[in-house]
């Protein structure tokens, strides 16, 4: 902790990330005006005193929907990478740990998604659930799910070589409570920080499916359904596609800065 508030950078990553947080739970109560109210009489209007952030082809308020959207594009980018750790780490340490047959089937079973990219992937999963706020978290967690079985099976397969994991055989523990008590903890630090990135790169993704309709459906605001509406008059009213696409770049930068320093923070390597 002390290391990333030495760092500014950091520290400005750390903050904006809370402040997301912050806005996304609080959105509802903080954001000015209806986000789903229509006026044709003030469609695509600029910034003003009465919309800080300029009207939609609707005449919906911007700063409503991407204070609004941010609920939808945070929980998504947050709720599937946690959702995919929490298998595929468990598939990864059982891999790892066990070997064999097992390795092997999880092992070819990560590889063949690995060798899709996560957003074709993510694309083929949400287009065959049909397009939804769930499936887009689905989505994303199987796009990412083959990372994190990678990540912990390698972490496992060098620590069950330790002694100590010798030794809490010996004295007759279960392979579950090994897992548990000693491996998990000892191949946190890594996954802490991966899934730190990688929710950046889950919120990215969830912009894209929403982009292509495969996610969270209107009127409910994304931050991705408000660029792919800003596109059909991207000339004359940029203003929804330009402040939810800072919005996008805004929470994927602060997570990166955060998961870069956890990294730096984690890395024995590293005189911190």
């Amino acid at each position: 902790m002390k290391y990333l508030m030495a760092n500014k950078l950091t520290a400005v990553g750390a903050a904006l990330c809370v402040l997301l947080i912050a806005v996304a739970a609080l959105s509802p109560w903080i954001a000015p005006q209806d986000p789903l109210e229509q006026s044709f009489l003030t469609a695509n209007q600029g910034p003003s005193e009465d919309h800080w952030l300029g009207t939609d082809a609707f005449g919906r308020d911007v700063l409503s929907r991407v204070l609004i959207g941010s609920r939808v594009s945070l929980s998504i980018g947050i709720i599937a990478p946690l959702l995919s750790a929490l298998f595929g780490v468990w598939a990864g340490m059982i891999a790892g740990y066990l070997g064999g047959w097992t390795d092997r089937l999880l092992s070819r079973f990560s590889d063949l998604l690995m060798s899709f990219p996560s957003l074709l992937l993510g694309v083929m999963v949400a287009a065959a659930l049909g397009p939804s706020f769930e499936s887009a978290v689905i989505a994303i967690a199987v796009a990412l799910f083959p990372r994190f079985v990678r990540l912990s099976r390698s972490a496992t397969q060098v620590l069950k070589r330790e002694p100590f994991i010798d030794a809490s055989i010996a004295s007759g523990r279960g392979t579950v409570s090994i897992m548990l008590k000693h491996v998990l903890p000892n191949i946190a630090g890594p996954l802490v920080v991966a899934l730190s990135l990688w929710i950046a790169t889950a919120i990215r993704l969830e912009a894209a499916l929403s982009f292509l309709g495969l996610g969270a459906q209107p009127p409910t605001p994304s931050w991705g359904n408000m660029i792919r509406d800003g596109m059909t008059d991207l000339v004359g009213d940029p203003w929804p596609a330009a402040f939810a696409g800072a919005a996008i770049t805004l929470a994927v930068l602060a997570f990166n800065m955060v998961g870069d320093a956890l990294r730096d923070m984690l890395d024995p390597e590293i005189d911190t």
